[in-house]
């Protein structure tokens, strides 16, 4: 009787879904990896990239996009949003500053797809902001929605 083939290792596809935490890695290719958080939703302390776009424009809130300057070059910020890189040291201060200190103010903030953003919504929460708000999507999409570069709200170039 002839003998069979070893049975091949397993090996990982060049395709993968990983999930983490919340946040899922979907994989295409060697070495690409895109993050996208599945759970965001759009509800309580949350707006869409429309609704925050459109308040932010107002008037009615300070809209942040708290993501790194490498990042706002490469795809710009926000129309209405102030870019203020979340690795500050002085975070926190320059938020204060934006709002003459008023913590009461009502401040969005946006990141890439919401998940940088919720958790420096609880920094911002425990230095006595009151009126934290999230945008879930972000600028590139989750679970909350689309983001607002799909959605093909306004942005400007950061120089």
């Amino acid at each position: 009787m002839p003998s069979r083939p070893a049975k091949a290792p397993a090996r990982l596809s060049r395709r993968g879904f990983l999930l983490l935490g919340g946040v899922c890695a979907v994989t295409v290719g060697a070495g690409a990896a895109r993050w996208f958080n599945i759970w965001a939703e759009t509800g309580e302390g949350a707006l869409s990239a429309p609704d925050a776009h459109q308040a932010a424009v107002s008037g009615a809130i300070l809209l942040i996009d708290i993501r790194r300057p490498d990042e706002w070059a490469l795809t710009g910020v926000g129309e209405g949003a102030v870019p203020i890189d979340m690795r500050n040291e002085d975070f926190i201060a320059d938020v204060s500053g934006r709002v003459d200190g008023d913590h009461a103010r009502s401040i969005a903030l946006i990141c890439a797809r919401g998940v940088r953003s919720r958790r420096l919504g609880a920094r911002l929460a425990e230095a006595g902001f009151t009126r934290i708000i999230d945008v879930p999507e972000g600028m590139l999409g989750s679970g909350a929605g689309p983001g607002w570069i799909k959605r093909g709200l306004p942005l400007h170039k950061e120089s």
